[in-house]
């Protein structure tokens, strides 16, 4: 007998007794709680640091599409005729002279003469419209034997105060409510008349109150001030004016000119503005485009009109792509190969072709943005419809689908019961990455003048693009909003969609699709 088998023989019988002898054994409940699917691929989501971030950075851009134009005093429908490719203002900031939202526009190379009509501006108006000089540059010029100097300056002006007077046209009755209007609120819209004789027939520049040689150069007094040139002849006057004057008129001037059966008078715009406004000062938080129209207001019906078309376009390509997709990769054969020969004509087709042909033709009896959104469709489901093929081979060979198969299940039934679910996580994810190409496309061909979209929409993104570029250099503003706004929509939504297609698929993180 073997040592083991005789020292079993002192363990006490106790310590056989079985643990669980009249308990049922079973598995014990788990202590955390079941996680879906979708629970799970949001976990892995929101470890995205950067998908998370274009995340809040997306959804508030969609929230300004949204807000952005209820926020707006204007509607894409106010134009001002004046106020074009005027830059960012707001006078209570302005008035805090912090260097924002100013009105602000530079001009280089200003001459005394041109600082004295900048002056002359704000003499008339008590508006000044010279914020500050940023640069004096001293030349020396050889005139007749003799070294002249010259200064001239940078400066920038506030260009709302800078656009002083214009002349503007209007009926005895209408020439009445402004009377009114000044005589109740004590701002000054219409200024006395200048006729053009006496300031050397220089009628296309209103701000020219005082007399000017034959040059264009103000003529000052023996003090240097600026001598009126109002217009004192009540003969040519074209309506009786019974309101606030400006200071020094002894009741001489004139505030109006007969011009066939209406009156024509030099107004102050930015007073006449408010006028027109019910008393509002002009406030453009982004300025304003080549249209007038004001660019914060803009840029959020351009961006509603982009992100409903793409997400419609997305849809559809998704409901078309799916199906194609889906009798391709479960046919397989001759099947697939016949529509995949089908994918590769239309493929070949280049999406620049289609849209103009359809824009030429097709618009005319469907209108612009049903033409456009087929341009779009005709080939935008190719790329869904081989996603989903991909999926099907993928899915079709499991054991799961050939059970259901063998317990009587129909094609229809495996196709869009049992495989379709399956690949549903990234067939969705690639639409998300759809939705920035489509608005991309669309931007690209309103930006070129393809299609005008303009009359339906009332604006887009690529739209003021467009306008922004032919005035670049001069008013940056309208160009360097619309450029944010779509930079930043287009990365978040890459972003965005980068980050759902790796909470969904884990096993391709970190990989380009």
């Amino acid at each position: 007998m073997s040592n083991n088998e005789m020292n079993y023989e002192h363990i006490p019988a106790e310590k056989f007794a079985f643990v669980q002898d009249k308990d049922r054994l079973h598995d014990t409940e788990l202590k955390t709680k079941a996680r879906s699917f979708f629970a799970d691929a949001m976990l892995r989501f929101s470890k995205n640091k950067s998908s998370v971030f274009a995340t809040w950075i997306l959804a508030f851009l969609i929230l300004y599409a949204i807000v952005a134009p209820l926020l707006s005093p204007y509607g894409i429908r106010d134009k001002d005729p004046i106020y074009i490719n005027f830059p960012p203002y707001i006078k209570a900031i302005s008035d805090l002279n912090i260097g924002i939202f100013d009105g602000a526009k530079t001009y280089d190379s200003q001459n005394d003469n041109s600082m004295l009509a900048w002056d002359a501006i704000y003499q008339e108006t008590g508006m000044n419209p010279l914020l500050r000089v940023t640069g004096t540059h001293e030349t020396e010029q050889l005139s007749r034997g003799q070294t002249i100097k010259r200064t001239t300056y940078d400066i920038e002006v506030n260009a709302y105060y800078a656009k002083g007077m214009v002349y503007r046209t209007f009926s005895y009755s209408e020439f009445e409510k402004i009377q009114k209007y000044q005589n109740e609120t004590g701002i000054q819209v219409v200024y006395p008349y200048v006729e053009s004789k006496d300031i050397n027939d220089q009628t296309d520049t209103p701000n020219v109150w005082y007399q000017v040689d034959s040059k264009g150069a103000p003529v000052t007094d023996s003090n240097g001030n600026l001598i009126p040139a109002y217009s004192t002849r009540t003969s040519y006057e074209g309506a009786p004016y019974n309101s606030i004057r400006i200071p020094g008129d002894d009741g001489s001037y004139i505030y109006s000119f007969k011009k066939a059966g209406a009156v024509q008078c030099r107004v102050c715009y930015y007073n006449y503005y408010r006028y027109l406004h019910g008393g509002d000062l002009p406030t453009y938080l982004m300025g304003t485009n080549a249209l007038g129209q004001d660019i914060f207001c803009a840029i959020g019906i351009g961006a509603r009109f982009s992100l409903i078309f793409a997400i419609l376009v997305s849809a559809i390509n998704l409901s078309i792509g799916a199906v194609y997709g889906a009798i391709q990769g479960y046919y397989g054969g001759f099947v697939d190969m016949a529509l995949d020969r089908i994918s590769d004509i239309l493929s070949g087709v280049p999406f620049v072709v289609v849209t103009t042909l359809f824009q030429l033709h097709l618009a005319q009896k469907v209108g612009v943005v049903p033409s456009f959104l087929f341009a779009f469709v005709m080939t935008g489901w190719i790329g869904m419809a081989a996603l989903t093929r991909r999926q099907f081979y993928r899915f079709k060979g499991q054991e799961f689908i050939m059970a259901a198969k063998t317990l009587g299940a129909s094609d229809r039934r495996l196709m869009f019961k049992h495989i379709f679910p399956n690949a549903i996580g990234s067939i969705i994810t690639s639409c998300a990455l759809v939705i920035p190409g489509v608005i991309s496309s669309e931007t690209s061909m309103t930006y070129l003048g393809i299609v005008n979209l303009s009359d339906f929409a009332g604006t887009t993104i690529g739209t003021l693009l467009s306008q922004g570029n032919s005035v670049v250099t001069t008013a940056p503003h309208a160009m360097l909003y619309p450029s944010i706004f779509l930079g930043l929509l287009m990365i978040c939504f890459n972003l965005f969609g980068n980050g759902l297609r790796d909470a969904f698929n884990p096993t391709t993180r970190g990989e380009d699709a």
